[in-house]
């Protein structure tokens, strides 16, 4: 488990963690970046009381430079990766190495099944839940086992592992991804079951989601630029959504100041069809049943072009110039760095 600036989570994702009922050894080691809020004292206490946790430094605070470190400090033959921004449920683990088992998989994944406290953060994880929201992955609400692309989070078998290599520490987001491309090349399986499934608390704020998706979008546009076709058609229409924005501010512009008139205005205003679809898409969304209250409908209307937008933003970014240090700085307050 990678830790950074979670010490409003991180106690009861150790908690789901060591309360896995398991009949084999099992471990929890836990990557420490350099925490500003508590954090590392509240895991130092957590190991002081269970001899099962051990705790690894990850001065980088980078996710795939955390991750490598706890697995080569791991003892054990199946790799659990777990975040401290989630909770297992009950049985996952077993459920998990008897999936690994009778399927024969190198790394096994479920649901994501995002949860929120706030009004806020309920829209963000209905979101998180919908095809609309985030393209329609199967582990954002599959309901069928089968072969797969990728895997949340991941229960891999080391062997594996050890043979295609860890994770890339180049790649500071979508590094999941690209260690299942290179499990799948090497003639391995990926596998998902929906019976498995982890509970995701998204971010609490605005601002905090804006910077979450930017960086995500920034390095899947990253990742486009290193792998091209074998990135999903899916994560094209966020970046499409921002050129339709942007040719239609400009369109707007010249309707404004009369540089378009007659009829090239009214060719040109077909720009605009699109958005407006976009635009009853989302308020189909914040209107449809599950909704949540008033201001969880609001805020819906806030959040899923937020999502679009900034991912959207990103990749364009990402494809253009590369991700280059872009990192997800939605727990790190105003900078754009993963040190304090």
């Amino acid at each position: 488990m990678p830790v950074l600036n979670e010490s409003a989570y991180l106690q009861h994702a150790v908690e789901s963690v060591l309360a896995q009922d398991l009949d084999v050894p099992a471990e929890l080691v836990l990557a420490l970046g350099p925490s500003t809020d508590g954090t590392t004292e509240l895991a130092r206490a957590l190991a002081d009381g269970d001899d099962r946790i051990r705790l690894v430094d990850n001065p980088a605070a980078h996710i795939p430079v955390g991750l490598n470190a706890a697995i080569r400090a791991s003892r054990y033959p199946t790799i659990i990766r777990v975040d401290a921004h989630s909770e297992l449920s009950p049985g996952y683990a077993a459920r998990a190495l008897r999936t690994l088992e009778r399927t024969g998989a190198a790394n096994v994944g479920g649901v994501m099944h995002a949860e929120g406290r706030t009004p806020f953060q309920k829209a963000v994880a209905r979101l998180y839940n919908s095809p609309v929201g985030l393209g329609g992955g199967a582990y954002h609400g599959g309901a069928r086992e089968s072969e797969a692309e990728s895997a949340y989070l991941g229960v891999m078998r080391r062997d594996v592992l050890d043979e295609v290599g860890l994770f890339d520490e180049t790649i500071r987001r979508g590094e999941d991804w690209e260690l299942n491309l290179r499990i799948r090349q090497a003639g391995h399986l990926v596998w998902f079951d929906p019976d498995l499934s982890v509970t995701y608390w998204p971010r609490e704020s605005w601002l905090r989601l804006a910077r979450q998706f930017r960086a995500t979008g920034a390095w899947r546009g990253e990742l486009v630029r290193r792998f091209g076709r074998r990135n999903g058609l899916r994560f094209f229409a966020p970046p499409a959504l921002v050129l339709i924005v942007a040719v239609a501010i400009v369109v707007g512009v010249l309707q404004l100041t009369g540089v378009l008139a007659g009829v090239s205005s009214l060719i040109a205003a077909a720009i605009y069809l699109p958005l407006v679809a976009y635009a009853l898409l989302v308020l189909a969304v914040a209107l449809a049943p599950g909704g949540g209250g008033i201001r969880q409908r609001l805020w819906t209307l806030l959040v899923l072009p937020t999502m679009h937008l900034s991912w959207g933003l990103g990749f364009l970014a990402g494809v253009l110039r590369g991700a280059r240090d872009t990192v997800d700085a939605s727990r790190l307050g105003t900078r754009n760095t993963p040190l304090p």
